[in-house]
């Protein structure tokens, strides 16, 4: 099927997980706005900003303007998807679904360009903001978030951490009212804080990671907030991490050096093992479907996107496994149809027996959406 045209570039992608609306998915897009001497000086000096994170440019630019829509689809098959609506913002740097019950409507957070997450409820094939809050000044980039109740779905909200181009981090959580606020923030990092994500099995704890080519692990219970650890054995920025959602202790993390690494949590400075995954990893995402827990989606920036399988073994205890084996992982699929930066990936959290899972995947300067299976 050819490629959706978003229109404006596009940066990520997520599959709902409620019960109700699995066949759900959204698109953010990141609108750079140049004055025509911009656009000269960027043809001239050629774009070394697709290295930087692509959708993120030098804070020295202050007055540009960073325009974004989230686009809301339906699936109807693997090689056809339907637009519903589509709602304008800022410039979108990162989505999240919060994992809720049958019982509430489907909810998505949005990290945008001016400081900002927005909360959007689903209803009548529509998202309908229903809260905004201000994380920080209108000049700083939310440049990630994570919802804490991955594993667990809620009636109400999880906690929220977002990472903000200041080098911060802040900690969002429901007040008496259920709306979210933020609780604290604090600096985490020298350069930006690309990643800021939980550890699903102990929700005190928060990991993030930087251009600073550093990882670090903060637990929120903390007055004065001090890293656990910082991780410094990185070759270049960290772009992504993600807590297994079905693996205690186990982490994939994601950098600019072309290497996802997966760590026990417990022993967080030296890798289980490393994967050459031949571009910069821009976000890791684990399958959603436990028969599939070895099977990791990577966005390869300059390099596609791929799935890993690990060799985990059959035990819970998987570290020993991965550490004993000579190459405890395979790439088994890659897809290459996207001409440019790959950005947004994810998995369908629909069941489909023991076949391939519907795969969403986008890309910057082409603003290209693909539905695929692996």
């Amino acid at each position: 099927m050819p490629g959706f045209d978003t229109d404006w570039p596009a940066d990520s992608t997520e599959f709902c997980p409620h019960t109700s609306a699995q066949d759900i998915f959204v698109c953010g897009t990141y609108k750079l706005e140049q004055s025509a001497q911009d656009a000269n000086a960027s043809e001239t000096e050629g774009n070394d900003e697709a290295d930087a994170g692509g959708a993120v440019e030098s804070s020295s630019r202050e007055l540009q303007t960073r325009r974004g829509k989230c686009l809301l689809f339906r699936v109807q098959d693997e090689n056809h998807f339907t637009p519903l609506h589509e709602i304008d913002l800022p410039a979108i740097l990162d989505m999240k679904w919060c994992h809720r019950t049958p019982s509430v409507p489907p909810l998505l957070a949005i990290a945008d360009s001016e400081g900002h997450i927005t909360l959007h409820e689903l209803s009548d094939n529509k998202l309908r903001q229903i809260q905004s809050i201000s994380c920080a000044s209108s000049d700083t980039l939310c440049l990630s978030l994570d919802w804490s109740n991955r594993r667990i779905p809620t009636d109400g909200l999880g906690d929220l951490v977002v990472s903000l181009s200041n080098g911060s981090l802040a900690l969002l959580r429901p007040d008496d009212h259920g709306r979210l606020a933020v609780l604290k923030t604090w600096h985490a990092h020298d350069y930006e804080p690309w990643i800021a994500a939980w550890d699903h099995w102990n929700t005190n704890v928060i990991y993030s990671g930087g251009d600073d080519l550093k990882m670090k692990g903060w637990d929120v219970r903390q007055a004065k907030q001090q890293p656990l650890f910082v991780n410094k054995r990185f070759d270049a920025g960290v772009t992504t991490i993600q807590s297994h959602p079905f693996i205690e202790h186990m982490l994939a993390v994601g950098s600019y050096d072309n290497t996802v690494r997966l760590f026990d949590t417990r022993k967080p400075l030296v890798p289980l093992t490393q994967v050459d995954v031949g571009g910069g990893a821009w976000r890791v995402k684990w399958h959603p479907a436990p028969q599939r827990r070895n099977d990791l989606l990577v966005a390869c920036m300059h390099d596609g996107f791929k799935v890993v399988r690990f060799d985990f073994g059959a035990g819970d205890e998987v570290g020993p496994a991965v550490e004993s084996s000579v190459q405890p992982w395979e790439i088994v699929k890659r897809f290459d149809q996207h001409t440019s930066l790959a950005y947004g990936v994810d998995w369908s959290f629909m069941q489909e027996g023991d076949g391939d899972t519907l795969v969403a995947s986008c890309s910057f300067y082409d603003h290209t959406l693909h539905l695929w299976r692996a």
